[in-house]
């Protein structure tokens, strides 16, 4: 009588032999080879990755415009890699952080302003910024420690109406007018006045925050933290301090915020109520979300493509390109086999003709209008999608019936999609309402860029959100119900 050996079990001490099996189910996929090589590379390679493009970027760029968009996507690395100390290794929901932003700004043009009397240097005027920043960091903490959730997030949402409120009308700030006449960095007597000389700069500033953050991630601080993140309770029973590692969580990406706030306010020579609010928390929490919560090359990566993609969106002829692009690569990677893919795509493409045949045939108004677009590509779908006449006003906008209409029937259309169980009919209810897709794009969204871009940034939110929870390079988590 033979007995069969038990095949070995996967997981070994210390790991979770279901998330030891979903690895292995997850293995042989894109995303997941990837995750291997980021987490095998050493990290002084990591580094020189993320640097060398910085470093280059100058040297291939001949325009100021996208010089400055440069320092700004480096702003916003910093206030992402600052907001993932909160978020991604602790699971604090702070809505309070960008208030950190405006602290730093004022704080930095309160010490190197023409109208507070002052001109340090920057050698001074940074490391103050970045420990009053961390200290206010630590005073939110202090009444907020022990909230979790919704009432942490209530709260810290409060501190930052609070901070916005004082900025409006305290004599200092100037009000809704701004500082204007903040004095640009100055190291030992030199200034630094240029774009090129301001972008270098914050690299500089990149490489020591990444630097720091990587240290503190890896030592028994780091590992605390996100003991935290997993189980609040659980870490309280191993002795750890729970309350002194919130404090320090918020005090680090306080200071973070503060720095990104005092060079910003540095090279813009301004600071303005406006450049602290609710649309910035949100983008930051997008790039930080995109990216992956816990991971600092991923929040970087997040940080590049979200302002990468909100500037092309600014412009009609870089829009559409983009669009589409992103349009046909989450097809590509949602559906599976492939077949379904290649139907989806070239169903929409037939559907897409046939219509405007038959439109031109009966209904000639529903083809004669034009594109606002500049792009090839919309040269090219102009003789595909629908086009009314008379749905673009002598402005360039949308019509308003109309175009409310046939936006709000595209978001029925979506969200009908997502309650249809059946895989087939699903797949075939696809087709049209791509189709749709684009005609609302060419009539409604791409005349409206400033509208449109955060519409499709929450668009690109939501479906990553579908698909991959965890971001594009954050860890699984294993959740106990």
């Amino acid at each position: 009588m033979s007995t069969s050996t038990p095949p070995p079990e996967k997981s070994g001490i210390g790991v979770d032999q279901w998330v030891a099996e979903a690895d292995d189910r997850r293995a042989g996929t894109i995303m997941r080879r990837v995750e291997d090589l980021i987490e095998r590379t050493p990290p002084v390679v990591k580094m020189a990755v993320l640097l060398l493009p910085l470093v280059l970027y100058p040297l291939f760029v001949d325009s100021g415009y996208l010089m400055q968009v440069g320092i700004d996507t480096l702003v916003f690395v910093l206030l992402a890699l600052g907001l993932n100390v909160a978020v991604g290794w602790v699971g604090l929901l702070d809505l309070g952080y960008i208030a950190f932003f405006g602290i730093g700004a004022y704080f930095y043009a309160a010490l190197a302003a023409e109208y507070a009397g002052r001109d340090w240097g920057a050698q001074w005027a940074l490391p103050v910024v970045v420990a009053g920043t961390a200290v206010m960091g630590f005073l939110l903490g202090l009444p907020s420690r022990r909230l979790v959730g919704d009432y942490l997030a209530i709260v810290t949402l409060f501190f930052l109406q609070l901070f916005l409120v004082v900025v409006l009308n305290a004599r200092f700030t100037r009000g809704p007018n701004g500082i204007s006449d903040i004095e640009p960095l100055s190291f030992f007597g030199r200034e630094v006045t240029s774009l090129d000389g301001s972008f270098y700069v914050l690299v500089v500033a990149f490489a020591v925050v990444f630097g720091v953050l990587y240290l503190v991630n890896q030592s028994r601080t780091g590992r605390a933290w996100r003991a935290l993140r997993e189980d609040e309770l659980a870490a309280e029973l191993m002795t750890m301090p729970v309350d002194r590692l919130k404090l320090l969580a918020f005090s680090f990406g306080a200071g973070v915020a503060g720095l990104a706030g005092a060079l910003f306010a540095a090279q813009q020579g301004a600071i303005f109520p406006s450049s602290v609010a609710i649309p910035l928390l949100i983008t930051v929490y997008a790039m930080v979300v995109l990216g992956g919560p816990g991971s600092l090359v991923g929040v970087v990566i997040g940080a590049v493509l979200i302002n990468a993609s909100m500037e092309a969106l600014q412009s009609p002829g870089e829009a559409s390109p983009l669009f589409f692009a992103a349009l046909v690569l989450g097809l590509a990677f949602a559906m599976r086999p492939w077949w379904r893919f290649i139907s989806v795509l070239a169903g929409t493409i037939v559907l897409g003709f046939v219509v405007h045949a038959l439109a031109e045939q009966f209904w000639p108004s529903l083809t004669s209008g034009t594109s606002t677009g500049e792009a090839r590509i919309d040269d090219a779908v102009s003789n595909w999608v629908l086009l009314p006449e008379n749905l673009i006003t002598g402005d360039g906008l949308p019509a308003g019936a109309a175009a409310r209409l046939m936006y709000i029937g595209l978001v029925a259309a979506v969200l009908g999609l997502t309650l249809v169980r059946n895989r087939a009919v699903r797949t075939v209810l696809l087709v049209p309402i791509l189709y749709f897709a684009c005609c609302v794009w060419e009539n409604i969204l791409l005349p409206q860029p400033s509208v449109t871009r955060f519409v499709l940034i929450g668009a690109m939110l939501v479906a990553l959100m579908a698909a991959r929870p965890q971001g594009l390079f954050g860890k699984q988590r294993v959740e106990i119900i």
